[in-house]
């Protein structure tokens, strides 16, 4: 299994967060908080199901105060629980809400860049990690 301990690890977390943040639409909340791919990941979830159990938990963390440390937590619980690539998937249905996060160098807003992607991250399910919460 995969651990916390795994270089591996700290490299594919960090090209997760870079492929999500990349050419990411600078967005503020309310209070001027910079939006990042936490919010995007919640908006999209929110609008396929009910609820996701990887944001209720997340969101119960009160030590996490950033978009940035939620959606980290929320990428290791998804590894862990093997929900990566379907969670993802889930938030990138939708062109409209594509294009309302992302600018136009986006690899989510080409189909064929996105099919690989969620190609290899449903790879990832067949991986056991071990990871702290």
């Amino acid at each position: 299994p995969v651990t916390d301990g795994s270089r591996e690890l700290h490299s594919l977390c960090a090209q997760l967060e870079f492929l999500l943040q990349f050419d990411l639409k600078e967005k503020r909340s309310f209070f001027g908080q910079r939006k990042d791919y936490w919010d995007f990941l919640c908006q999209g979830l929110a609008r396929r199901r009910q609820e996701h159990e990887g944001i209720r938990f997340v969101t119960a963390l009160d030590k996490l105060k950033t978009p940035v440390g939620r959606g980290r937590a929320f990428l290791r619980y998804c590894l862990v629980h093997r929900q990566l690539a379907e969670s993802l998937q889930l938030c990138l249905l939708d062109p409209e809400s594509l294009r309302e996060w992302y600018y136009a160098r986006s690899p989510f807003l080409s189909p064929q860049r996105r099919a690989e992607i969620l190609g290899s991250l449903y790879e990832l399910d067949g991986v056991t990690f071990h990871l702290a919460l």
